[in-house]
């Protein structure tokens, strides 16, 4: 199992209606939050691509990445998941939100670490809710199906299919490294105002 190639999915084909703005494009002391993310995602795994909607491919951004393009409209995040999984199925996939300011290599290596190849997703507990967080989480190789049957369901939460599944959960080693930024508020209090 942990010979098995992994490789990092940020998604970043998000509408950020309530940001008003690109999540990914957020200013991060000169970078993009994409590029943060994807730098961090890239020092932890063999191969890392940023998910895509088909109309944002030619993005100046975007396009500096190796692409997977969603094959599925309006499914949210499990599109470019699927359509991941869709395109290399015999990996182990870490998945990450492009709009987590505080995640760090530290976050990610130990949740590379702890997976586990037995059961098809491994995660964080939510400091929240204690609910998996399926947007920093491994979806390991022969779960497809498993997905795609969650999908075929009218099931297109990454969040209920890992509830629903076999999940290995973790404790976060930092409370506050899977918090997101979604509206202009959580940005204005986020980490990156500091940068």
């Amino acid at each position: 199992m942990k010979n098995r190639p992994i490789y990092g999915l940020v998604l970043s084909g998000g509408k950020s209606r309530r940001m008003g703005t690109d999540k990914a494009l957020l200013d991060r002391g000169g970078q993009s939050q994409l590029a943060f993310i994807m730098g961090v995602v890239a020092e932890c795994v063999d191969k890392s691509f940023v998910s895509t909607r088909a109309d944002q491919v030619g993005d100046s951004e975007r396009s500096q990445f190796a692409q997977i393009v969603d094959r599925y409209d309006d499914m949210g995040p499990v599109a470019g998941i699927l359509s991941a999984l869709d395109e290399y199925p015999n990996v182990d996939w870490l998945v990450v939100a492009c709009d987590l300011p505080n995640v760090t290599t530290e976050t990610i290596q130990y949740l590379l670490t702890h997976r586990d190849g037995e059961q098809p997703f491994t995660a964080y507990t939510s400091s929240f809710d204690g609910l998996p967080e399926p947007l920093c989480a491994v979806f390991h190789s022969g779960c497809t199906d498993i997905v795609r049957k969650f999908v075929d369901d009218g099931v297109n939460c990454p969040r209920k299919i890992l509830i629903r599944s076999a999940t290995k959960l973790l404790d976060q080693l930092d409370p506050h490294a899977l918090d997101n930024i979604n509206t202009p508020d959580e940005l204005q209090n986020s980490v990156l105002q500091a940068s």
